[in-house]
């Protein structure tokens, strides 16, 4: 390995044993702390290479005696610029931190959201320390929540945190549990949602159950209080991290989200019998009533169980109690 002060340069030899290897699955296990999903990415940009050029098929097979150049570019600074917005920090260490992103924040700089979101914040607090594996755009960014989607969040302070978390993402080893209000109430009180989530071939914007194609997805769901016949507090685990998973899966048996702009068609019928602060609070929502309340993980460096909650201090609680007196 060489270091200097503009890359690093790693040059991996190919022996028998690990010949017939993927590109990337060998090179993941011979350059520590880059993920086969990091090093692919070097290799589209050209920075994996033998000696007669460029290596980008990262499933091409490795053969013995081969020797690979892998070239680590030097960190660049991230598009985003700092901004002082205020965060709710439930846990911090030199390695993660996890934040209690509030409803209507969003992740990381898109078209329509130059600024002003989550990852503007984690640049002013936490500096130069954030992992640079997510990009320019998304320094430390592990996983997302939706925009109208609030709670606990992790992101990783350093390229090492970043593969470790990232690989618990993959595996679906990380516990994600969620609080949802979701209109009627949902019949039997627990059970299991499958069903394979992509595009929806009728609208293109939308996510859907499909019967060709599309990823798996299992949501494991259990009723904790009705509100008459009108709506359900409802938990949800993920097996799986899908895009609009709960919200694709319980507008699929009927009970869509509360405040859901996108999937929420089915609770126009409940909200006609809901009253005075109930039916205002209802009204008011302008995002879906989905609040992300656990988070467990296995912290990268210190390898031990972390389990952190917020069932009491968050919006769906605020609108049950609304939802009480309707």
């Amino acid at each position: 390995m060489k270091n200097d002060n503009t890359q690093t340069t790693y040059t991996v030899p190919v022996p028998k044993n690990k010949a017939g290897l993927r590109l990337d699955k060998f090179l993941a296990g011979e350059v520590e702390g880059y993920s086969r999903s990091r090093l692919k990415a070097l290799m589209d940009a050209g920075h994996v290479a033998l000696a007669d050029g460029p290596a980008t098929d990262a499933s091409k097979k490795v053969k013995e005696g081969d020797v690979y150049t892998v070239t680590i570019p030097p960190v660049v600074a991230a598009e985003p610029k700092p901004q002082n917005i205020p965060l709710t920090v439930v846990y911090e260490d030199d390695d993660v931190i996890v934040i209690d992103k509030p409803p209507g924040l969003v992740v990381h700089p898109a078209a329509g959201n130059a600024d002003g979101t989550l990852v503007n914040a984690l640049l002013a607090h936490c500096g130069d320390s954030l992992s640079g594996i997510g990009g320019v755009a998304r320094p430390g960014i592990v996983h997302r929540l939706d925009k109208g989607t609030g709670g606990l969040i992790i992101a990783a302070k350093n390229d090492a945190a970043h593969v470790g978390l990232s690989k618990q993402f993959a595996d679906h080893s990380m516990d994600r549990a969620y609080l949802a209000l979701v209109w009627g109430v949902p019949m039997p009180p627990k059970g299991e949602i499958e069903g394979n989530i992509g595009r929806s071939p009728n609208n293109r914007k939308k996510m859907a159950i499909v019967e060709r194609g599309g990823k798996y997805a299992l949501t494991r769901y259990k009723v904790l209080k009705t509100f008459g016949d009108v709506a359900a507090l409802v938990e949800c685990r993920l097996a799986t991290g899908r895009t609009h998973q709960i919200r694709v899966h319980m507008a699929s048996i009927g009970h869509s989200l509360i405040g859901d702009p996108v999937y929420g068609g089915s609770g126009r019928s409940k909200r006609s019998k809901l009253q005075g602060e109930a039916r205002e609070a209802v009204d008011n929502l302008d995002h879906q009533a989905l609040y992300a309340y656990e988070l467990g993980f296995i912290h990268p460096k210190t390898q031990q169980k972390i389990v952190l909650q917020n069932k009491k201090d968050n919006f769906i609680n605020a609108m049950s109690q609304k939802l009480e007196r309707y």
